[in-house]
């Protein structure tokens, strides 16, 4: 069992900046996949970025190509989405993921989700 908890969510101006972390507990998250998703409200939950076991590959959405980044510190069991010239459509929950394997678009084959932390960007 894990349990992943997501912290840094806050209220920003457009262009700013936000750095989440996702924190897991229960056991180590070292050997596995993490993704970071988001759900706007009205919309479906999506993809944002993902990262393999060692963090050597990244994988980023279109829209925040360029723009964020996520990263891994093994040690902490923690991964972090530093987000960056944040846009009002940036707005929404993020939540993020853990899978064995490699990462991955999709949202099903993900195996434990955090409670999600709230990005507000105000135009």
């Amino acid at each position: 069992q894990v349990q992943l908890v997501e912290s840094g969510g806050g209220l920003v101006q457009a262009g700013g900046s936000l750095r989440l972390s996702c924190a897991a507990s229960g056991r180590t998250i070292r050997n596995s996949a993490m993704g970071w998703f988001r759900q706007a409200p009205g919309k479906e939950r999506e993809f944002v970025a993902g990262v393999n076991w060692s963090g050597s590959s990244t994988y980023y959405a279109d829209s925040v190509k360029g723009r964020f980044t996520i990263s891994r510190h093994s040690a902490k069991n923690t991964v972090y989405l530093q987000m960056n010239s944040l846009k009002p459509e940036d707005t929404a929950v993020y939540y993020c993921a853990t899978r064995d394997g490699a990462p991955s678009q999709a949202m099903g084959v993900y195996d434990y989700w955090g409670q999600g932390t709230q990005v507000t960007v105000s135009s």
